[in-house]
């Protein structure tokens, strides 16, 4: 059961980011780090990749097999891979919206981030720990 909320609260919160991405992408831009090319295709691609992961998550292995193992993997690389962009943020104090965050809203952010890879691991199937194997 903690599972399956764990599950749909990832997904919830992935699909309003990726759809935050797609329809307000400045403030991505402005924290994604300088040699990252073609940032704003890559603000776009993260966004459809955080729904597909989204909607992966929810598709149960009965329907479609290892779809959600899949998504679980997607999710955990793709919060690895934008971390630099958390750290950038942070370390660069980058405003958006004309406001700059402070280090309460950083240092939780960014020890945070690895929770977010264990989240979509153990929600997707990929690991149990500390649970029992998820028999949905």
């Amino acid at each position: 059961m903690a599972r399956r909320v764990f599950r749909w609260l990832l997904a919830i919160f992935y699909l309003i980011a990726g759809v935050a991405h797609i329809r307000s992408p400045v403030g991505f831009l402005a924290i994604t780090p300088d040699w990252v090319p073609f940032a704003e295709q890559v603000i776009l691609v993260t966004g459809i990749a955080e729904i597909a992961g989204a909607v992966g998550l929810l598709i149960p292995p009965r329907v479609i097999p290892h779809v959600r193992y899949a998504a679980g993997i997607g999710l955990a690389l793709y919060a690895l891979c934008v971390y630099p962009a958390n750290i950038n943020h942070a370390i660069n104090d980058i405003p958006i919206g004309g406001e700059t965050a402070n280090w309460y809203y950083h240092a939780p952010r960014l020890a945070f981030q690895p929770v977010f890879i264990w989240w979509a691991l153990i929600v997707g199937g990929v690991i149990n720990w500390p649970f029992r194997p998820d028999k949905s």
